[in-house]
């Protein structure tokens, strides 16, 4: 499916040639990152929460306790929340701290939280869970309906958007008058998952699941950042 846009872009003020308008890159920011931070005003005080997510199709998804919470109030009251999103790819290191950067990219979804329909509950936390944890639904017991009542799924439009994104080395020419015997260059970031730690009531001698092993193992699951 083509990515599409209804809205017309948000524009960024400094540093505006950063920006990128593109659904592609967009897509690939956030199908690559695990964590969001939604925040929201709640009875006059701004609340940012770190949360997982997945993107599917047009949308993200996240999810909550129906005990409560302020992503839950916000959906009810119809308040424009913001979502973002940002991947850290680099250190730039200038001849001088002031021209010193960092390789990023980073969206921000802004719109209105809206509830799941409850006939799409289970389809939004099966992709949910694929997306964090690839394989692992398949290897678990099923959910129950009383876990899935005490869930609720929301989803943000992927409509109202800005991304930004810098990516390069550190600022120079021949004649910027700059000592250029100093070490000038980029430090990409390199993620990796780890060794699995078994849980202390895993007996010993259980073997590792196959999805796990494919998290930390498969190449495409190993984060190389440019």
């Amino acid at each position: 499916m083509t990515p599409t846009n209804t809205t017309a872009p948000r524009r960024i003020r400094r540093l505006p040639e950063r920006q990128t308008t593109d659904r592609f890159d967009l897509f690939a920011l956030l199908d690559e990152e695990l964590v969001g931070h939604l925040a929201a005003v709640v009875d006059d005080q701004p609340v940012v929460v770190p949360m997982g997510y997945a993107r599917v199709g047009d949308h993200l998804l996240v999810h909550g306790s129906t005990g409560g919470g302020f992503a839950l109030r916000a959906a009810a009251a119809r308040t424009t929340v913001a979502f973002a999103v940002t991947a850290l790819d680099g250190l730039v290191y200038a001849r001088s701290l002031f021209d010193s950067s960092m390789n990023y990219r980073s969206a921000v979804v802004y719109g209105v939280l809206e509830a799941v329909p409850a006939e799409e509950t289970d389809a939004a936390l099966l992709a949910l869970s694929e997306r964090l944890m690839p394989g692992r639904p398949a290897e678990v017991r099923a959910t129950t309906r009383k876990e899935t009542a005490a869930t609720r799924v929301l989803r943000l439009a992927l409509d109202d958007v800005v991304m930004k994104a810098r990516a390069g080395g550190a600022s120079e020419e021949p004649d910027d008058g700059e000592d250029h015997t100093a070490w000038a260059g980029v430090v990409p970031l390199v993620r990796t998952w780890g060794a699995p730690r078994a849980s202390a009531l895993t007996p010993e001698g259980t073997p590792i699941p196959d999805s796990v092993v494919a998290l930390t193992t498969d190449t495409r699951a190993r984060r190389k950042l440019p």
